[in-house]
This record gives C-alpha cells, structure tokens and sequence, in this order.
C-alpha cells in the first residue's frame, strides 16, 4: 500500500490570474482560510509560514512558483505536538483554464501511514477550497468554524 495523498479538484469561474492571487496573496487567505496569513516571497527555495490569527501554523519552503499555473511548498505543521513530529509533506496547486472556469487541483502528499496530519487537513482543505470558491464566484467567503472540523481551537 503506497502513502496516503489528498486530492481535491474543483471548478471555480474566474480567470487564472484572479485565482493566483487569492491562493498568494494574504489580503485573499484571510478571507477564506481562517485569517491565514502566508508570508513568503514567493521564490524558490524560500521560507513560507502560514500564521493563522498572528500565530504560526504551519512552516514549509517554496518548491514551485509558474504564475499562474503551478504553486508547491513544503508544508510541516508546527502547533499540535503529535502532528509536528511527522515530517513535512508537500502542497501543489495546478491551476488550469477551461472555457470560462478555472480547474484547480490541490495535491496534498508525502504522508506516513497513520499520519494524524492527513487525518487534518481531509477535513481542512475541503473547507478552505469551498471558501476560495465562494469568494472568487459571489465575493463573499462563507465560515465555517474551527470546531465543526475537529479542531480544538483551545
């Protein structure tokens, strides 16, 4: 049995651009991904945090960066100490124009079997990707809160 991956692949109308800049730019995540912020500089090899409310989530590097096609980063949860221990996995987003929509794919692997950190983010990457979707296509995110997806925001 190979290690788990998390895929999510959803249609969203509104260009490619568009799209990029509210999966890069922290004025968008907070919007739709629980006041994250991510704070990088976007190029290869460099350092990315996702803070979440001011306080850091999750650290990673840069992998990839193809405006507007293709955007990966390691990614290491750093707050619950049972998920920290895991080592980093690797988010890539690959954003494809079709007619008039956008198909983006989330890949969220590199997990170990038994990894409590897929158990977080099956139930977390839905959410925030609904969010993104409804922003980009109504202007508004909806929320859903912390503790309807398991987490112990305590």
């Amino acid at each position: 049995m190979g290690k788990p991956e998390f895929v999510y692949v959803t249609f969203i109308e509104t260009t490619a651009e568009q799209l990029w800049d509210a999966l890069t730019n922290s004025e968008f995540t907070r919007q739709y991904w629980f006041d994250t912020e991510l704070r990088t500089d976007w190029k290869v090899g460099s350092p990315v945090a996702l803070a979440m409310g001011g306080t850091i989530t999750d650290t990673g590097k840069i992998l990839e960066f193809d405006r507007p096609h293709r955007l990966a980063y390691s990614f290491k949860h750093e707050l619950d100490t049972e998920m920290g221990k895991e080592p980093p996995t690797r988010v890539v987003f690959t954003l494809e124009p079709v007619g008039k929509v956008v198909k983006l794919t989330v890949t969220h692997d590199g997990f170990g079997a038994g990894s409590k950190l897929y158990e977080g983010i099956s139930r977390g990457w839905p959410a925030i990707l609904s969010g993104l979707k409804s922003l980009l296509e109504t202007g508004k995110a909806f929320t859903i809160p912390l503790e309807a997806l398991g987490v112990d925001c305590h």
